[in-house]
C-alpha cells in the first residue's frame, strides 16, 4: 500500500496538532514511512509547501526522495482523464473553480493515485457531491475508484505511535 499525502494534510499538522517543536515524532515517521515506501507524495504538493517561508517549507527543501515526479506518461495521460472529467462538470461550479482544481497539485495527485498499484490519497478534504465552489479530491477520487481517507485513518492503519520517554 503506498500514501499519498495531500499538502493539506502536512500543512494541517504543522499548523495544529503535529507543530514540528511539539511532535517532531511525527515528522520523523513521515521521514521513516517514507523511506519504508510506505508514504510519499508528488513534486507539485512539495513545489506547493517549498512556496512557504516557514519551517514546514524548511522541511520539505530537505525531502526531495518525498515528492514523487509526475512528468512519466502514465501519469501524464491519467492527468488528462483527471481534467477531461472535472471539465464536464465546469458548468455546476463556481466560475474559476476548474483552472484553480487544474493549476494545483490536486488533479496531479489523483493521477498518480490512478497510476501507482494501491495508492490511497491522504487528504483532509471531504466527500461532498453538492459542493458547487470548488472541486474536492473525494469527489474526483470517488469518479475514477481511487479511495482516500485522513491522516488519522493513517496513523491508525500504519499503527503509528508516539510515545514519550521516560
Amino acid at each position: 500500500m503506498t500514501y499519498l499525502l495531500d499538502a493539506n494534510t502536512l500543512i494541517e499538522a504543522k499548523n495544529r496538532y503535529y507543530r514540528m517543536t511539539v511532535c517532531p515524532a511525527y515528522w520523523s515517521w513521515v521521514q521513516r514511512s517514507h523511506g519504508a515506501g510506505v508514504v510519499s507524495s508528488i513534486e507539485p504538493v512539495g513545489v506547493e509547501l517549498k512556496r512557504g517561508n516557514d519551517e514546514l517549507a524548511e522541511w520539505a527543501k530537505n525531502q526531495a526522495g518525498l515528492f514523487l515526479p509526475v512528468s512519466d506518461e502514465a501519469t501524464q495521460h491519467a492527468f488528462a482523464q483527471v481534467a477531461t472529467h472535472v471539465a464536464s462538470q465546469a458548468a455546476v461550479m463556481k466560475a474559476g473553480a476548474l483552472e484553480e482544481f487544474l493549476d494545483g497539485a490536486d488533479p496531479w495527485l489523483i493521477a498518480k493515485a490512478m497510476t501507482t498499484q494501491d495508492a490511497v490519497i491522504v487528504t483532509h478534504e471531504q466527500f461532498n457531491v453538492q459542493m458547487r465552489r470548488k472541486y474536492s479530491i473525494p469527489n474526483v477520487c470517488q469518479h475514477f475508484g481511487v479511495p482516500w481517507i485522513d491522516t488519522f485513518e493513517l496513523l491508525s492503519r500504519t499503527d503509528a505511535r508516539f510515545v514519550l520517554a521516560d
